[in-house]
């Protein structure tokens, strides 16, 4: 397994808004090459440091393949961060198929197509990728079947691609976080009856925010996975084990 990630760009899916903009103003802060990749192509903002934006729909791989190329031929890839996906929710009994497929497409599917993409530009110097899982991966929650399947999917595929990779110095992790406060959940969260739920459940009484999550990202890319890969690194507050 690597040392430590080399230097080189770090790709961001889902780079422009929420966790993802954390996460690449985090990095940026840190002095690393980031690449931001998302539908708008839009700068995250107030980001500083050395940031390139990039347009890319994920979920056209011919579109994905290019950007990847063109990424690569700005310099050597030093690692990528699934983080671009979509939370739908509704009643089991009454889930369309479509929905569900849609949700697998965006957040599982389209994630597969990333680290296959990014591992030919990564199998020469090693790297580090990091998934963006979700705690509701080992959870039993209502009206979230395909998210919390997608996001179970997404550790299987952590898991896989960890040992199937590992003699290609290439480790692979899954950062699964709880409760995250950010602009597409901030109505949902502002409820009193959520705000109470929140008390009583979490152990510290109150949800994350986005840095929390790119602190932890960034941590991963800063020091050295050395004998760490295919493990889910959960991120929730201690919500998961409270009983």
């Amino acid at each position: 397994m690597p040392s430590g990630t080399p230097e080189g760009q770090i790709i961001v899916t889902g780079g422009s808004r929420g966790i993802g903009a954390a996460i690449v103003h985090t990095l940026a802060g840190q002095g690393r090459r980031v690449v931001s990749l998302s539908r708008t192509g839009a700068v995250p903002p107030g980001v500083t440091g050395e940031v390139t934006a990039m347009a890319c729909d994920l979920a056209d791989e011919t579109a994905l393949r290019d950007a990847m190329a063109q990424v690569a031929g700005q310099g050597p890839i030093a690692g990528l961060v699934n983080n671009a996906g979509i939370h739908l929710t509704g009643k089991s009994a009454e889930l369309a198929t479509e929905t569900f497929e849609q949700v697998m497409r965006v957040n599982t599917t389209a994630l597969m197509a990333c680290c296959r993409e990014v591992y030919p530009h990564l199998k020469g110097s090693g790297g580090l990728i990091v998934n963006i899982g979700s705690f509701f991966d080992k959870m039993g929650v209502p009206h979230n079947l395909a998210y919390a399947a997608s996001k179970a999917a997404v550790g299987a595929i952590t898991r896989c691609l960890a040992v199937e990779w590992a003699r290609d110095h290439i480790a692979v992790l899954n950062v699964a976080p709880g409760y995250i406060a950010t602009e597409l959940n901030a109505d949902y969260l502002a409820r009193d009856k959520v705000r109470e739920w929140i008390a009583q459940r979490i152990p510290g009484g109150q949800v994350g925010q986005p840095e929390d999550v790119a602190r932890v990202v960034a941590m991963l890319f800063s020091g050295a996975p050395g004998f760490l890969t295919g493990e889910t690194i959960y991120l929730d507050g201690g919500q998961g084990m409270n009983h």
